[in-house]
């Protein structure tokens, strides 16, 4: 979200930053509330942290890949 006016696509309904902000402010309330269900678009999901990459890199993933095979080979007795 840009600090500029926007229109929201599915509503067209104008939406300014501050009102985004209080939107969103409600929304994190209301997901304080348990067993309660928040629905957050995903601009507003990143905003609030929801995507945190940290999963490994293709290159580590293949590497670690490499150690299993050689480790469960020794593990049942058929190392080579």
């Amino acid at each position: 979200m840009t600090q500029q006016d926007r229109m929201v696509p599915n509503d067209m309904i104008p939406c300014d930053a501050a009102s985004a902000a209080a939107a969103l402010r409600d929304k994190l309330t209301d997901f304080l509330i348990p067993g309660y269900s928040v629905e957050f678009d995903p601009d507003e999901a990143e905003q609030v942290g929801a995507f945190q990459e940290d999963a490994l890199s293709e290159q580590d993933a293949a590497e670690s890949c490499v150690d299993l095979v050689d480790g469960a080979a020794a593990a049942f007795g058929n190392a080579g």
